[in-house]
């Protein structure tokens, strides 16, 4: 019997493959990139029944042509990790468009096991659906399942497991006829392929004469790669591609899908597929849609669900923030009552432990966040906030495929702006690709969550919700007056059209839930424990060195031994012994100051103060800002750092919330200047290097650098300095 054996998930968008992936792997699962690119890919592993199972979930698509991203990473791991068995995951509801995807992977020679999904939804539309009637036409096992309750998993996956025994990993392409047309030049084309053993290794002959017909800009390249006899092969279809644009006045990849279509409906009529006689009947999706997308209501019940998703999240993750701080805070307090005092109690206490702590105290209310936003996603309402956004975003300049990016850049607080650039990668149009590109890092991504929540929390008790919600519309506002802006100068040009599919909704699982908040908490936390703490080291040496002249170390040990040596003189009252403790915690203050100062951080923080003053900001403020450069969570750590460093006692392991909100130089206006500074200012390094990798152009990548820190800069500078002529701060 086999023992292991390796399966690929392949399906559309939307089809329920990822709550079947988590069926089937639970936690055993592995997520990392595909080599050379950042389409995500999952592993996952199971055992049924002695059998190990290997499992691979590719990325969505309706197709493996070569336009996108994913569908060339689906195809490529295809072709490459070449799976036992591939199960091809279709929503039972949408049978047509989801088997164009089956059709294509059986025309590749690749050994399929189809998963009827999401059945109990076709049966409550009244759709019945033959899957052994479907599973011998096609030459596959058919397996109804529903993933998200764990129905038919297991039967799913002995049926594979039995297809690839059987096959062995290969079987016979399918061959569909192509009409009259293209028939006779793919014969041709299928024969010199065999003969001259083109790719051999790579790809079916006929698959190949496919993806020349329909001009695959990949496998194109690939032949001119292997030989003279791709030039003949490109002639052939540039050809028959003349003959059907003049006589039919279309292409042969529209043929071909013309085709392919027609295979299907041929197959769904022959008694799998049956539909209900009710004509009117109106399923529940379209019932609430009437509603959440209506125009009025729609827009204004999509802003209560992300103010109540703000409230839930403060008002449940207060306390086990709590817990985390106090725990760092213990800590801190440990590893400076055990170490003696010199530079590596500093670096552990100030560098390691407040630096990593500032972040990881928000790890509560970030999970939170992240368990709502899956909640959204799952039921399918985050596609119908996309749906309702289109109509706004038409009025910037921008595309309805634009509000994804947005929303994972962070939209709904909580994303990432890397993410988010790449989704931009589905827009068609160059120039509202480049709008999304240079405007979707005004979102509040997790990375600017912590120091958001900081502030609120500090300067708007009670308040931290409604704040928040403030700062997300003011982000989006931002990126939409900025895109209307370029589009009106810099990036001129026409608007494309939008379409869109509408998922129907559903119950999300509590399973599925978990491990998608667990999956992005996990990168958070990694994040923290490795890049984080690697910059709060070098920002600590940064701001611990050079150290004080000697004569200066000197001075101020000197002042601090005469007062200590009048608190020990026994004659001294108790009102005088406590003015000199409160002079000798000065003059302790002092010094700390002076060293940060002297450091090469204080310096250049300080070299800044004079540009950054109008908005503000003091010099600690100046050196948190220029770390939030290489990655924004530096910016609470260095400030958590700056702070522990500079001005209280280092024993004193107060959290740095209660450190700003005793600090004299910091007031309500001074935090929002700093959120509008933040919310706009340069992208992080990595997301700076995605606008790059997207856009093509280091042009680009600086543009956003250089056009989001003026533009933040100027913006902070007209709140702080209004307020203040408003008598507000």
């Amino acid at each position: 019997m086999m023992q292991r054996v390796k399966i690929a998930l392949a399906g559309n968008p939307n089809a329920g493959k990822t709550t079947l992936f988590n069926a089937i792997t639970g936690a055993r699962q592995h997520v990392g990139n595909y080599p050379g690119i950042t389409v995500e890919k999952k592993e996952g592993f199971a055992r049924v029944d002695g059998i190990d199972f290997h499992v691979l979930d590719l990325p969505g698509t309706y197709s493996l042509t070569a336009y996108t991203q994913e569908e060339l990473v689906a195809r490529d791991a295809l072709v490459d990790e070449r799976p036992g068995v591939v199960v091809g995951v279709l929503n039972a509801s949408a049978l047509e468009r989801n088997l164009y995807l089956a059709v294509q992977i059986l025309e590749m020679g690749l050994p399929l096991t189809l998963a009827l999904n999401m059945m109990d939804e076709a049966r409550k539309q009244g759709l019945t659906v033959d899957a052994e009637r479907l599973g011998g036409l096609l030459g596959c096992p058919v397996v109804e399942t529903v993933a998200r309750t764990g129905e038919g998993v297991g039967r799913l996956l002995r049926a594979a497991a039995g297809h690839a025994r059987a096959t062995g990993g290969v079987r016979e392409p399918l061959a569909i006829s192509y009409g009259p047309d293209l028939d006779p030049v793919l014969a041709q084309m299928t024969a010199r392929i065999q003969a001259d053993g083109l790719l051999a290794g790579r790809y079916p002959a006929r698959w190949l004469a496919l993806k020349y017909l329909e001009s695959d800009e990949q496998v194109l390249a690939a032949g001119r790669a292997a030989g003279p006899l791709a030039a003949e092969l490109e002639a052939m279809a540039g050809r028959v591609a003349d003959h059907c644009q003049r006589t039919l006045r279309t292409s042969p990849e529209a043929i071909i899908a013309d085709y392919r279509y027609g295979f299907i409906t041929s197959v769904l009529r022959q008694g799998v597929l049956t539909r209900p006689d009710e004509p009117s009947r109106v399923d529940v999706s379209d019932m609430l849609d009437r509603v959440l997308t209506h125009r009025v209501a729609g827009p204004l019940g999509m802003l209560g669900v992300l103010l109540a998703v703000y409230w839930a999240t403060f008002a449940l993750g207060e306390v086990p923030m709590g817990w985390v701080e106090t725990l760092f805070g213990l800590l801190a307090q440990a590893a400076d009552a055990a170490l003696p005092d010199g530079l590596f109690k500093s670096l552990l206490v100030s560098g390691v432990i407040d630096g990593v702590g500032g972040v990881m105290g928000f790890v509560p209310l970030i999970m939170l966040m992240f368990l709502f936003i899956a909640f959204l996603e799952d039921s399918g309402y985050m596609a119908r906030i996309a749906y309702m956004l289109d109509r706004v975003f038409r009025i910037f300049g921008l595309h309805g495929c634009s509000v994804m990016p947005f929303i994972v850049s962070g939209g709904i607080a909580g994303g990432c702006a890397v993410p988010g650039v790449m989704a931009a990668r589905t827009l068609r149009s160059p120039r509202e690709k480049l709008a999304t590109l240079l405007t979707a890092p005004f979102m509040t991504c997790g990375a600017k969550l912590p120091i958001f929540l900081l502030l609120t929390g500090v300067f708007f008790p009670g308040a931290e919700a409604t704040a928040l919600f403030l700062i997300t519309l003011g982000a989006w506002a931002a990126a939409l007056l900025v895109a209307r802006l370029l589009r009106s100068t810099v990036i001129k040009g026409p608007s494309t059209p939008f379409v869109m599919e509408l998922p129907p909704y559903r119950l999300p699982t509590l399973r599925g839930m978990l491990i998608h908040t667990w999956e992005r908490t996990w990168q958070y936390i990694k994040k923290a424990g490795t890049v984080i703490l690697a910059i709060s080291i070098l920002l600590w040496a940064a701001m611990t060195f050079p150290q004080l002249p000697a004569e200066r170390a000197a001075m101020y040990a000197a002042e601090r031994e005469a007062i200590q040596a009048a608190a020990a003189d026994p004659a001294q009252d108790e009102a005088t012994r406590q003015t000199l403790a409160e002079r000798l915690a000065l003059a302790d203050n002092i010094q700390r100051e002076a060293a940060l100062r002297h450091s090469l951080a204080g310096r250049l923080g300080a070299a800044l103060e004079a540009v950054t003053a109008p908005a503000g900001f003091d010099w600690r403020t100046n050196i948190a800002l220029v770390g939030g450069f290489a990655a924004k969570e530096v910016i609470v750590s260095t400030l958590g750092t700056a702070y522990s460093l500079g001005e209280t006692d280092p024993e004193d392991a107060k959290p740095l919330a209660d450190r700003l909100r005793d600090a004299p130089q910091w007031s309500r206006l001074h935090a929002v200047a700093l959120i509008v500074f933040i919310m706009l200012y340069a992208p992080c390094f990595v997301t700076v290097v995605a606008i790059r990798s997207e856009s093509g152009s280091w042009k680009w990548a600086a543009f956003a650098v250089v056009f989001n820190t003026a533009l933040a800069y100027a913006l902070a500078v007209a709140v702080f300095q209004g307020g203040r002529a408003l008598g507000l701060g």
